[in-house]
């Protein structure tokens, strides 16, 4: 359902099964569905290939869940492909927003359109790999509210694949500058991170007001989250197409920075 304020949502109230074992039973997998939201933008060579894997990693994970392709009216034919994979699996399901971009705002549409219990993002350029779900999806289904694919796990560089100094120095920098917005007892080293699974009900209710190409920032400066965990994986390499990041996107992710910066000083923050 989405909230009456412009460019916000609020999801409707789904109610979620906690497991009190870390040993989670039949019973407690069938209690969990997951949604996956994928925001497209010209991503036609890519979206086939994630698809496939995404439907052989999930294929034995015990749970149920579908997935959502949200398409910014892409010009090479990504929804296309998309919704020809649907065709043959009914569990994908596409949707293109007409007149609208931000990669933050489509996963949001996205979510909006499922009625499961555990909400997921992932990218479709292949960077984030998608055998890395199941290891999101165990810590979330055993308690904890939130489950992020980090870069920055480790000391080193060594999550951000091939990327060059520059480009490293960069993302530690956009990282840094999130610092005073984070919750004092639960910092978080990659909150940039495009890739992770949370709660429903850590969300729901919220109007949250994406902006730009980064949801989980606002969710963690915002939601009902006290249980993070990350998962260290490696930054793959853009399969094909062409990267989004430009100056427009920096731009987007100041002015974020800006408005959670005005909720954590004058809102009804939980710091």
């Amino acid at each position: 359902m989405i909230g009456k304020t412009t460019n916000a949502f609020r999801l409707k109230n789904i109610q979620v099964a906690r497991s009190k074992s870390q040993d989670l039973s039949m019973s407690d997998c069938l209690a969990f569905k997951l949604g996956l939201a994928i925001p497209t933008l010209n991503e036609a060579g890519n979206i086939g290939t994630l698809l496939e894997s995404l439907h052989d990693v999930l294929l034995t994970a015990p749970i149920g869940y579908e997935i959502i392709v949200v398409d910014d009216d892409s010009k090479d034919g990504t929804a296309e492909v998309a919704r020809e994979y649907g065709r043959r699996d009914p569990r994908v399901r596409v949707f293109t927003r007409q007149g609208k971009r931000g990669l933050a705002g489509a996963v949001m549409y996205g979510w909006a359109q499922t009625d499961a219990n555990l909400l997921g993002v992932i990218d479709a350029d292949l960077q984030h790999p998608p055998e890395v779900l199941p290891r999101l999806l165990e810590p979330v289904m055993n308690g904890n509210d939130i489950a992020i694919a980090s870069r920055y796990v480790s000391n080193e560089n060594n999550g951000l694949g091939d990327w060059n100094r520059l480009r490293a120095f960069i993302s530690r920098a956009g990282t840094l500058a999130t610092a005073p917005l984070q919750k004092k007892d639960m910092r978080i080293r990659d909150p940039l991170s495009g890739f992770f699974v949370v709660r429903r009900e850590c969300i729901e209710g919220l109007d949250l007001q994406p902006e730009g190409f980064k949801i989980l920032l606002e969710i963690l400066v915002r939601a009902r989250v006290r249980r993070p965990i990350e998962v260290p994986f490696h930054f793959g390499t853009r399969h094909a197409g062409k990267s989004k990041a430009d100056f427009k996107v920096a731009l987007a992710y100041f002015n974020l920075l800006g408005k959670l910066s005005r909720h954590a000083l004058f809102g009804p923050g939980q710091r």
